[in-house]
């Protein structure tokens, strides 16, 4: 029987930290200073990078055993982002390959975008400090829907922006809520290995369409399915 599925060549999606960029060296140290200011010795960088995926929630749980809703929390949150904006690419680059795989999707006339849980305030200038804000077809941030990921909110209005059918994208990321999101929008979902994964997460488990290792991957995921409706 043929495959009736529309093709998923009309728009790729993807996470920010961790996925488009490598946020986490500044992530980590702004969460260095935040210790040291209240009397704590810095952690590992190891320690710290699988849990910038899911920004000062899980910075301050690794830094300080912190969840939402303790006491100490939200001072220590707004504190770590004064921290964090004052130097907010110092390291960050984007991942190696992202470049030359969005300037591949750019000479093919294909959208991309970017769709993270990190507020407006912070991702915008990261991306323009990083040369790509006048690149994204849209930026679609924590706080631009009422819902941030895991729901598919962000990602149904990236596409409602871009006027193009979520059957028809992928959406990439480095965390189970990404993929969470992607499949809740009917989306293609590509995990990204390459991200800040922590030796509990297991994206096997996490019913993505598939992994890749290397964004320059993602051009195979694309090129199948042009293949597929030749």
């Amino acid at each position: 029987m043929a495959d009736r599925r529309p093709p998923r060549d009309g728009l790729v999606l993807f996470d920010l930290d961790g996925t488009f960029a490598d946020t986490a060296p500044d992530m980590a140290a702004a969460l260095d200073r935040l210790l040291r200011r209240h009397g704590r010795a810095p952690l590992p960088f190891a320690r710290v990078r699988p849990h910038a995926s899911h920004g000062a929630p899980g910075i301050l749980r690794v830094g300080f055993g912190l969840k939402p809703g303790d006491p100490e929390y939200e001072p220590l949150r707004l504190e770590y982002l004064r921290i964090y904006e004052s130097a907010l690419v110092d390291r960050t680059a984007p991942f190696p390959g992202m470049v030359e795989l969005v300037n591949e999707l750019d000479s093919r006339g294909l959208p991309w975008g970017i769709v993270t849980n990190k507020s407006t305030a912070l991702a915008e200038p990261l991306l323009e400090q990083i040369g790509f804000l006048d690149r994204v077809a849209c930026l679609v941030c924590g706080d631009t829907t009422p819902r941030p990921k895991p729901h598919p909110d962000p990602l149904l209005y990236a596409c409602d922006l871009l006027g193009i059918a979520p059957e028809r994208g992928w959406y990439v990321g480095d965390a189970e809520r990404d993929i969470q999101a992607g499949l809740a929008a009917g989306m293609g979902t590509l995990a990204a290995l390459f991200g800040y994964l922590g030796p509990d997460d297991d994206p096997r488990a996490w019913g993505a369409h598939g992994m890749i290792e290397h964004p320059l991957q993602l051009l195979d995921w694309l090129d199948s399915e042009a293949n597929r409706n030749d």
